[in-house]
């Protein structure tokens, strides 16, 4: 699918979004298996710590649909510019509308425009190869299977060693 089924426009989050955003997070993973149940939690943490970097909504007509975030990451060679992705979260009822891939494409175009050198996330190997995510073994992420461990290059070379979240991620 290469865009969303009813028309959407994306912005950044703004003053006043937070409880939206807090709301449709916890409904989105609300019945997720894989999901530890703090993802809302989550990106209020990161806002409050100063490092929600990029923090877009999409909405419709009516009300905010779906939100995106990134998040700096270290990454143990001292490579700088990288960020994770992450949570992704879109209304239950609006997924599988393309939504979220659209956030994903936009949040992508934002993070190389504002010269982020990667980007990292912990998601289906299924669905993210889809945006030019690929587990690369010289990254690491300790804990979950490797395979679910992705990157995608936007500049320069792919750094070697061990990947670690903001603080909130604890």
């Amino acid at each position: 699918m290469t865009g969303p089924e009813h028309a959407i426009t994306i912005r950044p989050e703004a003053a006043g979004d937070e409880a939206m955003i807090h709301a449709l997070t916890e409904a989105a993973f609300r019945d997720m298996p894989f999901s530890d149940g703090d993802e809302h939690h989550l990106v209020d943490r990161l806002r409050a710590d100063g490092d929600l970097t990029l923090s877009l909504v999409a909405e419709d007509a009516e009300r905010i649909v779906g939100h995106i975030a990134f998040s700096p990451v270290t990454i143990s060679d001292g490579a700088a510019g990288w960020f994770g992705l992450g949570p992704v979260s879109v209304w239950p009822e609006f997924q599988k509308q393309g939504i979220g891939g659209t956030l994903i494409r936009r949040g992508i175009a934002d993070m190389r425009a504002m010269g982020a050198r990667g980007i990292v996330l912990l998601g289906s190997n299924e669905y993210y190869p889809r945006f030019g995510f690929r587990h690369e073994p010289q990254l690491t992420y300790p804990g979950p299977p490797s395979e679910y461990f992705q990157c995608l290059l936007l500049q320069g070379d792919l750094p070697s060693g061990e990947v670690k979240y903001a603080p909130a991620f604890g």
